[in-house]
C-alpha cells in the first residue's frame, strides 16, 4: 500500500499554482483525444492497463545504477495486468509512454526525490516503475486530472499511485519547475542528450513505408482503391499534410505516407486484408536487392529475418517463379501453424520452415542445393532506425533497443557481442559454396557491424573459400 499523510492537504488545493507551471511540461505522447480553444491536443491519459504493461516494460530495461547513485529501487517482480492484450494499438501505447519515461528517468527520479514523495512515503519497489511511467503522464497532461471512461476496468495499483500523485502535484509541479530553471532550459525536452534529441526529429519528420503484397493486389489496384478513398497520388509527400501518397523510386512496389495518416489507413480494407503492410523501408530495399540477383527457379535462404513480413515480401516478390524460400530459426514447433495460417492470410504459398538455427544448418543439407541467394537480416545494435517502437513491434527486436536509444548509443561490450555474432553467421554463410550471393543487411550505423564485419569474414578467402566482393550493379536497380 502507498500511504502518505503529510501530503493530503495538497489535494483539495485549486489549481492556480499548478497553472503556472503547465508550460514546463513536455508534449508530444499519443494520450489524446481532442483538442483545446488553441488547436493543441488534450491529454487525457491512458487505460489502468496500458499504465501496468508500460511499468512492466520499464521495470525490464531502465538504467540500473551503481549502489552509490541509485535514488529509488525498482523491485524485480511485475505488476499482474487484467489482461496481455495483443492488440497492436495498446501495446504502442504501452512501448511509446516506456520509451518516453526511460529517456527522462534521471529528471523523474530527481523530481520525485525532490518533492519528497521518496522516502516520505512508504512504497513498494515494486510500483517504483508504475510511479515513474505515471509521473512521465502526470507532468506531460501539465497535472492536471485523468479523463476515465465509464466502461474501463480499474486496477487497484494504479488508483493508488494516481492518488498519491494527485496530493503531491503542487510539489511535484514546482519541483519540475527548479529543475528547468536550474538547467536554463525551456523544457525538460532540452536537456536530453543531443543524439536524443536529433533521432527524436528525425523520427518525427520521416513518411512511412508500406509494402504492396502483390500475392492479393497490383500496385494499379491500391492505387485505384487509395483514389477512391480520397487519396491523392504526389511526387513526393514531403511537408504535405493533406491525404497523399507517392510512389517509392527505389522499390517499384511500395508506396510512401505522411506520418499522420497511419490510423486512418489502418482502418482502411487495403491494410486489413493484408494487401498493403506498413514496414521499414530497410527491409523493402533487403528483399528486393536479392530479388535482383534470382533467377526464375533459383532457391532463397533467410536468415534471422525478425518480422515475418519480411518473409512475405520476398514471397511476394517471387510470386511468379518457381523459387523457395527457406526460413531458418523457427525452433518451436508450437509456432508453425501459426506461421502457416500468417502466410496464408498473405497469399504466401512457396514458404518452408526450417527449425534448425541457421549455425546449425549444414551447407550440404540436400534441401539447400538449389540455394543461390543467402539474406542475412542479423541482430544489430538497430541505431540506423529512426523509431524504435515501432522496429520492435514490426521485427519483433528485444527492448534492449530502448534503452539503446535512450542513451544515444550502444555500449562498447554489446556492440562486440553482436559483431563477434554477425561475423559467425556471414562465415557459415559464406559456406554455402553453391550460393553465388550473400545480402547481409543491418540497420546499424556503426562500422564495426557493417564494414568491419564483411572485410574480417572476406578473410575467408585466403583459407579456400572463393569469395568475391559483389560490384553492386545490379543492386542499383532498387537502390
Amino acid at each position: 500500500m502507498l500511504s502518505s499523510t503529510s501530503e493530503l492537504q495538497f489535494s483539495n488545493e485549486n489549481n492556480t499554482e499548478i497553472s503556472q507551471f503547465a508550460s514546463l511540461a513536455l508534449s508530444g505522447d499519443a494520450s489524446s483525444s481532442g483538442k483545446n480553444s488553441t488547436g493543441l491536443p488534450v491529454k487525457t491519459g491512458y487505460p489502468d492497463s496500458v499504465y501496468v504493461m508500460a511499468a512492466n516494460i520499464f521495470q525490464g530495461i531502465q538504467i540500473e545504477k551503481s549502489p552509490e547513485k541509485i535514488l529509488i529501487k525498482y523491485g524485480n517482480e511485475p505488476l499482474r495486468s487484467l489482461s496481455e492484450s495483443k492488440d497492436e494499438s495498446f501495446q504502442r501505447l504501452s512501448y511509446e509512454l516506456a520509451f518516453s519515461a526511460l529517456k527522462y528517468q534521471d529528471i523523474l527520479e530527481t523530481i520525485l526525490i525532490d518533492s519528497y514523495i521518496f522516502p516520505s512515503t512508504t512504497i513498494p519497489d515494486h510500483l517504483s516503475s508504475l510511479i515513474i511511467v505515471m509521473l512521465y503522464d502526470f507532468q506531460d497532461r501539465k497535472f492536471q486530472a485523468r479523463f476515465l471512461s465509464d466502461n474501463e476496468e480499474s486496477i487497484a495499483e494504479v488508483q493508488e499511485v494516481e492518488n498519491l500523485l494527485n496530493s503531491f502535484k503542487t510539489k511535484l509541479a514546482a519541483a519540475l519547475a527548479r529543475y528547468r530553471i536550474k538547467h536554463d532550459a525551456l523544457s525538460i525536452y532540452h536537456i536530453l542528450p543531443e543524439t536524443v534529441r536529433k533521432q527524436e526529429l528525425r523520427a518525427s519528420t520521416l513518411p512511412l513505408y508500406a509494402w504492396i503484397n502483390t500475392c492479393k493486389i497490383s500496385p494499379e489496384e491500391v492505387c485505384h482503391s487509395l483514389k477512391g478513398k480520397g487519396y491523392n497520388k504526389v511526387k513526393s509527400i514531403l511537408h504535405i499534410d493533406d491525404k497523399v501518397f507517392a510512389a517509392d523510386q527505389h522499390c517499384y512496389d511500395v508506396l510512401i505516407f505522411p506520418s499522420h495518416l497511419k490510423s486512418d489507413l489502418l482502418n482502411t480494407d487495403l491494410f486489413k486484408d493484408y494487401k498493403l503492410i506498413f514496414q521499414d523501408k530497410s527491409r523493402s530495399l533487403a528483399v528486393h536487392s536479392v530479388k535482383a540477383l534470382l533467377n526464375m527457379d533459383d532457391d532463397i535462404l533467410m536468415v534471422n529475418t525478425g518480422s515475418w513480413y519480411t518473409v512475405a515480401h520476398m514471397s511476394a516478390l517471387t510470386n511468379n517463379n518457381s523459387s523457395k524460400i527457406f526460413v531458418c530459426g523457427v525452433q518451436s514447433q508450437a509456432k508453425h501453424p501459426d506461421l502457416k495460417n500468417l502466410f496464408t492470410k498473405f497469399g504466401c504459398k512457396n514458404i518452408e520452415i526450417l527449425h534448425q538455427t541457421f549455425l546449425n544448418i549444414e551447407s550440404k543439407d540436400n534441401r539447400l542445393q538449389k540455394i543461390k541467394v543467402i539474406l542475412l537480416l542479423p541482430r544489430c545494435s538497430g541505431l540506423g532506425i529512426s523509431n524504435p517502437v515501432e522496429f520492435i513491434l514490426n521485427e519483433h527486436e528485444d527492448t534492449g533497443l530502448l534503452k539503446d536509444f535512450s542513451q544515444g548509443g550502444t555500449s562498447e561490450d554489446k556492440l562486440h557481442v553482436l559483431a563477434q555474432q554477425q561475423y559467425e553467421q556471414l562465415t557459415h554463410a559464406m559456406k554455402f559454396t553453391k550460393a553465388q550471393a550473400v545480402v547481409y543487411c543491418t540497420c546499424s550505423v556503426y562500422p564495426e557491424e557493417n564494414e568491419a564485419v564483411v572485410k574480417k569474414a572476406l578473410e575467408f578467402q585466403d583459407r579456400g573459400i572463393k569469395v568475391q566482393l559483389y560490384s553492386g550493379t545490379h543492386l542499383r536497380q532498387c537502390l
